[in-house]
């Protein structure tokens, strides 16, 4: 992105973009779409961070623009290794943009410093345990049947992958989904204050955005996301 001028006006997206072939995921009519502002009531919902501190959802991107990641669960295996991209994004990109980079699951606190080991994800992540902001923001729960292209982000097929989340279910210190399995994920920008500039709902479990086409919505340089994590596949 450009060195920003003085007093500048962010126009806000509103464009959806969609994955190769398939149509554009409509938000659920009960959640808010692209143009309008977050409701305070959802805004002033907490999150909680790695220590289990609580954070209001609006005060991440009150003071500036935010690309929010909501995830599936994190035994995952899709956003497992979803997040690995996520997390070779440099920071230096986001600074440039002044653009923040956000991840929200819905397990409890206690599972997200395993996750972020496991994917080398260093970037902002917090978790909603009771699924109040996925259900105000119209995520979905079970999987529409539709194509979604093949991801990008995903390298492992359905058998490896769910085998491995199996493992790490069963050798975890909590024998636990780490979440709601029928909860799908979504991509949202957000900010500053309660501005929603872009909305995507997963119909399933593969219909997350590309990761460059949205940061490419912000003024976030290209990523090469070719290369393999440095990360241990367990």
């Amino acid at each position: 992105m450009q060195g920003a001028m003085a007093a500048p006006s962010v126009a806000p997206v509103t464009r959806q973009i969609s994955g190769r072939a398939a149509p554009a995921a409509v938000p659920d009519p009960s959640g808010p779409e692209s143009g309008q502002s977050l409701a305070a009531a959802v805004a002033d919902l907490p999150v909680l961070d790695a220590s289990g501190r609580r954070v209001l959802f609006g005060a991440l991107f009150r003071e500036r623009r935010a690309v929010v990641v909501f995830v599936r669960h994190f035994l995952c295996y899709i956003c497992k290794e979803y997040v690995e991209d996520l997390a070779k994004i440099p920071k230096s990109f986001l600074q440039e943009a002044n653009v923040t980079l956000i991840v929200i699951g819905q397990s409890s606190y206690h599972h997200i410093e395993p996750f972020c080991k496991l994917t080398g994800y260093s970037h902002e992540i917090y978790v909603d345990p009771e699924r109040e902001i996925y259900k105000r923001l119209g995520m979905k729960r079970g999987e529409e049947i539709a194509s979604s292209g093949q991801s990008p982000h995903i390298k492992s097929n359905i058998l490896s992958g769910s085998i491995r989340s199996l493992w790490r279910a069963v050798t975890g210190p909590l024998f636990d989904f780490q979440g709601d399995p029928a909860q799908q994920g979504g991509t949202l920008i957000l900010g500053p204050g309660n501005n929603i500039h872009f909305i995507h709902c997963d119909r399933n479990r593969l219909d997350h955005k590309p990761i460059n086409s949205v940061l490419q919505l912000v003024g976030v340089q290209h990523v090469d996301f070719t290369s393999r994590p440095s990360v241990i596949h367990v």
